[in-house]
């Protein structure tokens, strides 16, 4: 075999070998995976490994949150376990803020931006679209896998 052509196998080994380094990886931990698995059968994947579950189908017609958009959400966060962490569940009294302007976790960010007036959804967040490696002491522990189930009130510019 000459020189060129063992450098050309070489270098496509080497872009073969590559390849499976860009697949979409796993970012539950083994024993999160498979309690979420359980619990949420049917819970759809994004291309980050945030998990979501459509509880209520809002406005399909309409448009969806963009980066900078105010937007008016329910919500009730939880561990994995169950125990709740943080909520807002008065439709008179929202929680308001931006979307796409690194106020939020990353998969709040992510999921409003998918989402339509109305539409209620449970997250399954890894701990990499949420409060990271540190947490949120004392209520989020480190590396901690949430649940959201949230609602989508309303969106618009102000």
């Amino acid at each position: 075999m000459s020189p060129f052509v063992r450098r050309c196998v070489f270098l496509f080994l080497c872009v073969l070998g590559a390849a499976p380094l860009h697949a979409q990886r796993e970012r539950l931990p083994p024993e999160d995976r498979e309690i979420v698995e359980k619990k949420w059968p049917t819970a759809r994947r994004t291309s980050t490994s945030l998990r979501y579950v459509v509880l209520k189908e809002g406005d399909k017609k309409g448009a969806t949150p963009e980066p900078g958009d105010m937007v008016s959400v329910l919500y009730v966060g939880a561990l994995l376990n169950g125990q709740v962490f943080d909520q807002t569940t008065d439709p008179a009294k929202p929680f308001r803020t931006r979307v796409g302007r690194d106020e939020l976790i990353a998969a709040w960010d992510q999921a409003l931006q998918l989402m339509h007036r109305g539409d209620k959804w449970i997250l399954i967040v890894p701990y990499e679209l949420g409060y990271g490696t540190r947490g949120k002491p004392p209520h989020i522990p480190q590396r901690a896998t949430l649940v959201f189930e949230m609602e989508l009130l309303d969106f618009g510019p102000k």
